[in-house]
């Protein structure tokens, strides 16, 4: 599918591998509308600032379907909604022995809902106004959602966060089977560890022990090379239905 001449709705825009979609879309030609909580409108109008015309931020929640709905919205009024990446989530560590029932609940809870909620909710509002646009090359959009390493080798501590994006990923091959009448493509990107806002609270020493795991190449990945895929996927019509790795081949120990 060609970007140019079409929006984009980019979900976790404000920062990391969501901002470095929204550059990489904005860059081929799309209209793109940034969706990040309030707290981030800071990092997304200065994305916004940096990056000019036919770049919009909209403030909003991924468990919340108004928000997501409005954001869609927001992205149909600058182009035909010809793309959507849900690359907001968060990473938080609970174990299962230990703390209060109390916390474990929250803590399965809330990632449940930014991460598998918050993904559903998306690809749902997006493929919705897709369907209703007309076929551009045979095709109406691409979706493109964000799972993790983690849903196929989750680590200690990682059990709700493994389990949402298992989800993720389980939810990609049947969402591009029912959306392919509308010519509406799925896939889902399974990244490895990346230099994030995520990773800003480890140390170097911890950050190199990690990156000195991954085979090749013996880095943390950047969230360009995200984006760069995102393209790639957007770009190539026969890629549908398939969850890719992008983790320099690491195989994640238990912990």
């Amino acid at each position: 599918m060609q970007i140019s001449g079409g929006s984009a709705v980019v979900t976790g825009g404000a920062s990391g591998l969501g901002r470095a979609a929204v550059e990489r879309l904005h860059a081929a030609g799309a209209k793109v509308v940034i969706v990040d909580l309030e707290r981030s409108a800071p990092q997304a109008e200065l994305v916004v600032k940096e990056l000019g015309k036919d770049v919009v931020f909209v403030p909003g929640d991924v468990t919340n379907w108004e928000d997501v709905a409005a954001a869609v919205a927001a992205a149909t009024e600058l182009a035909p909604l010809r793309i959507a990446v849900a690359a907001a989530g968060i990473a938080p560590v609970g174990r299962l022995v230990g703390g209060s029932a109390a916390d474990l609940e929250s803590h399965w809870n809330a990632t449940i809902a930014v991460n598998l909620l918050g993904t559903f909710t998306v690809l749902a509002k997006a493929a919705q106004a897709m369907a209703d646009t007309h076929p551009q090359d045979g095709e109406r959009g691409v979706i493109v959602c964000t799972a993790s390493i983690a849903a196929f080798e989750g680590q200690i501590g990682q059990v709700a966060y493994s389990a949402s994006k298992a989800g993720v990923a389980g939810m990609t091959l049947p969402a591009a089977r029912e959306l392919a009448r509308h010519a509406i493509r799925v896939m889902s990107i399974a990244p490895g560890l990346f230099d994030t806002p995520m990773m800003a609270n480890v140390s170097e020493e911890a950050r190199a022990s990690v990156a000195a795991q991954v085979p090749h190449p013996a880095r943390l990945g950047f969230p360009e090379e995200y984006a760069a895929l995102v393209q790639h996927i957007v770009e190539n019509p026969m890629l549908n239905g398939e969850v890719i790795r992008l983790d320099g081949a690491i195989r994640m120990g238990p912990r």
